[in-house]
């Protein structure tokens, strides 16, 4: 993944960047319980919106701040690709669902997007402490320690992940989940189906995971994992083997020797 500017030397920006996500990630964090919080639809959906409105509140304004001439991306479910020039593609509490329902598997993401190519990225998981950071160029981190994909080449030895990007996506698009989800059953050695995408991804830029595909363009989940999986030396493209970009339908993360293996499986059902 290439962008036509270089942030390797960037290095106030990432610091700023981190600060300002680490700082809303608090935020995050005391709004958690060990118990799940709603019954109802209508509940569940007003802890997801009070845990937006809670983190954005301390988050906006320190990026845009940080990045002059920089755009807000307001839609977090939104998808496709972005106008020109740099916009921050934001998930205030990535995994909100999981939060809300007392899981552990959630975090606070935000990733600078540029002619839709992110090139820089940090994801804070609160309840560890752990943060993964990556900038274009400039390779992957876990708590400054450099990420590498697996080096698997057998689709059969491979953990393979994928998930539902949103609530009530058609119907085409769920069966097509269900269809790829048998293949890999067939062809892979164990599927983990979960949300949130960016917590699979993690897991493929550190070489736990062995790859990751999703038939959705969902931007704010895929762009984290994008960037952090392709500069930990791992292959990003869309399930057609073009690169992938925010325009692109659908998308495929992948260690280098299980790629095409991979994409094999999945082309023919996208």
């Amino acid at each position: 993944m290439t962008t036509p500017m270089s942030f390797d030397a960037d290095t106030t920006l990432m610091s700023e960047v981190t600060a300002a996500v680490k700082a809303a990630s608090v935020t995050l964090r005391d709004r958690y319980t060990p118990h799940a919080r709603g019954v109802s639809l209508d509940e569940v959906v007003d802890e997801i919106h009070a845990n937006d409105d809670a983190v954005l509140d301390v988050l906006r304004e320190p990026l845009l701040r940080a990045r002059q001439g920089s755009q807000w991306a307001e839609d977090e479910l939104a998808g496709g690709a972005l106008p020109p020039g740099e916009w921050w593609v934001v998930d205030p509490a990535e995994g909100n669902i999981n939060h809300v329902h007392g899981m552990d598997d959630w975090a606070v993401t935000a990733t600078l997007v540029h002619d839709n190519r992110p090139v820089l990225t940090v994801v804070h998981l609160p309840l560890t402490g752990d943060t993964y950071t990556a900038v274009a160029g400039g390779g992957a981190r876990l708590n400054g320690q450099p990420l590498k994909v697996s080096a698997k080449t057998d689709l059969g030895a491979a953990l393979i992940g994928t998930g539902q990007a949103k609530p009530g996506e058609d119907e085409r698009t769920f069966r097509r989940i269900g269809d790829s989800v048998t293949a890999m059953f067939i062809n892979g050695l164990v599927v983990r189906v979960s949300v949130p995408a960016t917590m699979q991804l993690i897991h493929v830029a550190a070489g736990r995971m062995d790859a990751f595909w999703q038939f959705s363009d969902v931007r704010s989940g895929l762009v984290a994992g994008a960037l952090l999986v392709s500069e930990a030396g791992g292959t990003v493209t869309d399930l057609a083997g073009e690169a992938w970009n925010t325009g692109s339908r659908d998308f495929l993360a992948a260690a280098p020797g299980l790629h095409a293996a991979a994409l094999e499986v999945l082309s023919p059902i996208a």
